[in-house]
């Protein structure tokens, strides 16, 4: 599959590739089973390779029932605040049991590993916590 982020030659490209792979935090919005959106703050790692997003959840969530009775979802980073710097990927999610856990995904830890330091006794209680692995397929990318 191509990837679905534009080439980072252009502009809005790089801008893209660059917030996935820096941004914090992103806006997860799956659809309840009445089709209410619901969308929820979550960390998450960029792979461009595969135009994949990997999210830890916690096993409580209810994103997790409504992921497996609606799969297609949207990820979106935080604006400008006025309108601007817009990117919203739409595709799909699924549990992925073949991740490794939080506190033993390098690239994760690499990312989050000084946020999770300041909130949690350890990297393996976070882990604990959000025990369950989301793997995003991303198919669209929009924005400007």
């Amino acid at each position: 599959m191509a990837p679905v982020v534009p080439e980072a030659d252009t502009e809005f490209g790089a801008r893209v590739a660059r917030r996935l792979r820096e941004d914090h935090l992103a806006w997860f919005t799956a659809v309840d089973r009445v089709g209410t959106p619901q969308p929820s703050p979550v960390w998450f790692v960029w792979n461009e390779a595969s135009s994949t997003a990997l999210v830890y959840s916690r096993a409580d969530a209810k994103r997790l029932d409504h992921i497996r009775a609606h799969p297609q979802i949207a990820l979106h980073l935080d604006g400008d605040g006025q309108g601007g710097d817009i990117v919203v990927l739409t595709g799909e999610a699924e549990i992925d049991p073949d991740e490794p856990p939080a506190h033993k995904n390098a690239p994760y830890i690499a990312k989050y590993g000084e946020l999770i330091r300041s909130g949690w006794p350890t990297a393996e209680e976070f882990a604990s916590i959000y025990s369950v692995p989301i793997r995003i397929r991303a198919r669209r990318v929009r924005g400007h």
